[in-house]
């Protein structure tokens, strides 16, 4: 009897981890396809003030990913990719938005779990406005020097959730200085010269002109 609900349990375990693991196997194309949608228009937002209308993917040699934007005549307008900070209780991810001297553009909060009442604070939108009031902050702010004011910086930190907001402010900050250094390794295409050499070109020609009589 004993060996007879030994072996039922067991089947019922079997048959609910194959269960699960359908389950799974079916879910998570479509939890993949939804964040990235989630990404792709969290990208937009982050870059509409610039006039973003499309976006080209970058990978680093160290793995970062990031992307260049474009505005409608061609022209880089800047940079986005995605910063991650451990909070509190959750790591917070945030999609960053930089102009092409790496001023902050724009943010989004895309996850985190945060204490509720506090650290959740992070994404909070006051009545009348559209974007969270901690977020608005950093607009036009050198990103490569982001602090909140505790560490000598001048981002105010949400009361009662330092963690967190030391969490998005350093992520963005780090995320910057990782997609500078990676945009001043990006291999020059065929045929443009490098900016050394059109600056040396320039000189250059400067001083033939001033040579002349």
């Amino acid at each position: 009897m004993i060996l007879r609900l030994g072996l039922l349990l067991m089947l019922i375990a079997a048959l609910a981890s194959g269960g699960l693991a359908l389950l799974n196997t079916q879910t998570a194309p479509v939890i993949a396809e939804n964040k990235a949608r989630e990404q792709e228009q969290a990208r937009t937002e982050v870059m509409r003030s610039l006039g973003v209308t499309r976006f080209e993917k970058r990978v680093a040699d160290d793995g970062l990913v990031y992307y260049r934007a474009f505005d409608e005549r061609g022209v880089l307008i800047g940079y986005v990719t995605v910063a991650r900070g451990k909070g509190y209780s959750s790591t917070v991810e945030t999609v960053a938005g930089y102009d092409t001297t790496f001023h902050v553009a724009g943010l989004k909060i895309t996850f985190q779990q945060e204490t509720p009442g506090l650290g959740t604070k992070s994404q909070e939108i006051r009545k009348g406005e559209t974007t969270p009031w901690f977020l608005q902050q950093f607009a036009g702010k050198d990103a490569t020097t982001l602090a909140v004011k505790k560490d000598r910086g001048d981002i105010d930190a949400i009361t009662g959730a330092t963690i967190t907001s030391r969490a998005v402010t350093n992520s963005v900050r780090e995320a910057a200085l990782k997609v500078k250094d990676a945009v001043a390794h990006e291999p020059v295409p065929i045929g443009q010269p490098a900016l050394s050499d059109t600056l040396a070109a320039e000189i250059g020609s400067a001083a033939s002109r001033e040579e002349q009589p």
